[in-house]
This record gives C-alpha cells, structure tokens and sequence, in this order.
C-alpha cells in the first residue's frame, strides 16, 4: 500500500511513524473552506476530506490520509493564533475551563473513502499570567489550534476525558484500526 499523509503536521508525522507506517508526506493545499456553523464533528470531517482528496486527486495509486482538528470553546472555534497577543488571549479563555478538541479524518483510496472524527474534552488549569507569558515566550504554540500543545509539557492541561493523541492532533489508534481493517500495513 503506497500511503501518504497530507499533512506538513510534525505531530501527525510522528504519531503515524510510531505507529510503524511508511509514507510519505505531501502537504495539502486545499483552503479552509467549511461553515463555522457546523458543529466541531462536521466542520472538522469537512476540512480533513478537502485535505486528503486535494492530494488524492494527484495521487490516485494511494491511500491517502487527511486530518484536521480544532479546539472549540464556549460555541466559538479556536484555531491557530497569529501572534502572541492572540495567543495570550486564547489561554485566558482557556484558563480554568474545559473545551473540547475534534479531529476529523479522511482516509481516501481507489475503493473507498472513510471519513469521522474524534472528540476529547480537556479541563485547563486556572493559569497566571505568568504562566500564559512563560508559555507564549516559548513559542510551543505557533501553529497549534487553540494556541496549545498538550504534549509541550508546560503546566496548562488539568484533565482530559478521552484520546490524548486526538489533541495531539490524530487519533492514532482510531487510524491505525481502519489501515489495519481496510488496507494492508
């Protein structure tokens, strides 16, 4: 099975690796078209079939997998911040709440597409500000949804209810069991 991942995601790379896939990476360049308001299942699934079907469509001999999550707070989503004023902002938000974070996947091939997605529920703990401007000077948060990585190490993440790969960004384990029912590894 030749597979790809369309995802320039270091996180994804890795946690598709671990697993013990070959691939290869091809990023998307599908824009971000879906309506906000879909809830975070929807919207996601949405995203994550643009992304793998804008690489499958170049690449008709593979299996290819597309992924997109999100952080989704008090009925707004929560992407990736611009800058550290954003950021800031977002994990006051974020501080002492919970919010859920919703990966949709896509996997297409010749025979079959297959899509869904996975939510996880994360509890922050009540944040200083202190600890909001040690953990934006780090710079972890570029390019995270919600302006954070649950596997930065940082003192953010109280609990979570629910797949912590997913809030890495792919449910691995969910992924690894429709390769394994549906393609060979």
């Amino acid at each position: 099975m030749k597979l790809i991942l369309a995802s320039n995601s270091p996180r994804r790379y890795d946690l598709l690796k671990n697993a013990g896939y070959n691939f290869t990476v091809i990023p998307s360049t599908s824009e971000e078209k879906a309506d906000k308001s879909l809830p975070p299942d929807k919207y996601t699934e949405i995203l994550a079939y643009d992304k793998a079907y804008s690489v499958y469509a170049n690449n008709l001999d593979a299996v290819v997998i597309g992924a997109d999550t999100v952080v989704y707070y008090n009925g707004e989503y929560l992407g990736k911040a611009e800058n550290e004023v954003v950021a800031k902002n977002t994990l006051k938000k974020l501080s002492n709440n919970t919010h859920l974070v919703t990966t949709g996947y896509a996997i297409i091939s010749e025979n079959k597409t297959i899509t869904g997605s996975v939510t996880t529920t994360v509890t922050f703990n009540n944040l200083s500000n202190e600890d909001i401007d040690n953990y934006v000077k780090s710079n972890l948060w570029v390019g995270k949804a919600g302006a954070y990585g649950i596997q930065d190490g940082f003192f953010l993440v109280k609990n979570i209810n629910g797949d912590y790969d997913n809030v890495v960004g792919l449910p691995i384990s969910v992924i690894d069991k429709i390769l394994k029912e549906n393609y060979e590894k």
